[in-house]
């Protein structure tokens, strides 16, 4: 069954929405009895996968933190990449129509699912390892606080992966980006500025006040196989930056093929750059 631990200060959502910095998602400091539909008739294979599309964050679901049973939760800034291993439970009934953490109406008969740190809405591909099937959800809702429960699923996604019958099972999940936000995810790295004569291309990994900080990261780059890693010096305001940039490169796709391996080593705040 599910975490039931939803609707907490459920009440307070419409008068104070506003106020993100307290907890005012679908999560309950009581334990309440949830339950599944009386008339769900659709089998397992007949549920559709939600359709991942791009996705601006929620107003009000994202807090930087919130706290739920003394406990405090932050939510991460990016969901790019995001995979996690551990147990999956399912709400019904109980919340069906109630307001969930990014606004939306909760439906029980849609593919959708709580999670305590991503950023939402996000899509997420779920995978039951205990019989091997897979489903899209969108997570657009905060839950499960059970230890060790790390999605509450809805109760079509629950069917669909069979966690339904079995209360909860051991899953996996993995955050699902669209092309489309990718694209404009790289577009973003990319800073306008007046190309010089003689300027070359180079993308910037990170920006420090001491040389020290500087040339360690550069070591790490080196380390991870990163080739013509420089180290560029400017004065701001007669303090010097040590700027650590790889290049020069030949093209905008080669940056882009960069920008993208970088990601993959966990490097962010990435620019890509014209300079002398």
């Amino acid at each position: 069954m599910n975490s039931g631990i939803h609707q907490f200060f459920r009440y307070q959502w419409l008068s104070f929405s506003a106020v993100i910095s307290g907890v005012l998602f679908l999560s309950s400091c009581v334990q309440v009895q949830d339950s599944a539909p009386d008339n769900y008739t659709k089998q397992w294979h007949e549920i559709s996968d939600a359709e991942p599309v791009p996705v601006e964050r929620s107003k009000y679901g994202n807090p930087e933190s919130y706290e739920v049973f003394g406990k405090t939760y932050y939510v991460l800034d990016s969901a790019e990449g995001f995979q996690q291993k551990g147990i999956a439970s399912w709400y019904g009934n109980k919340f069906h129509g109630e307001r969930t953490s990014s606004g939306e109406e909760y439906d029980m008969y849609a593919m959708t699912a709580a999670h305590k740190t991503l950023p939402i809405p996000v899509f997420v591909e779920v995978t039951n390892h205990d019989n091997q099937r897979t489903a899209i959800v969108k997570v657009n809702d905060r839950g499960p606080f059970h230890e060790g429960r790390i999605i509450d699923l809805s109760y079509a996604a629950a069917t669909k992966l069979g966690v339904a019958q079995t209360g909860t099972a051991n899953v996996s999940i993995r955050v699902i980006t669209t092309a489309e936000e990718k694209s404009r995810k790289l577009s973003n790295t990319f800073v306008e500025s007046p190309v010089v004569e003689g300027d070359k291309l180079y993308v910037q990994v990170a920006a420090f006040t001491t040389e020290e900080n500087a040339l360690q990261y550069l070591g790490k780059l080196n380390a991870e196989g990163f080739r013509d890693v420089r180290l560029h010096i400017e004065s701001n305001n007669g303090v010097a930056v040590y700027r650590v940039r790889i290049g020069p490169l030949p093209s905008e796709q080669m940056a882009q093929q960069l920008v993208s391996q970088l990601e993959q080593k966990k490097h962010d705040n990435l620019k890509v750059i014209y300079s002398n």
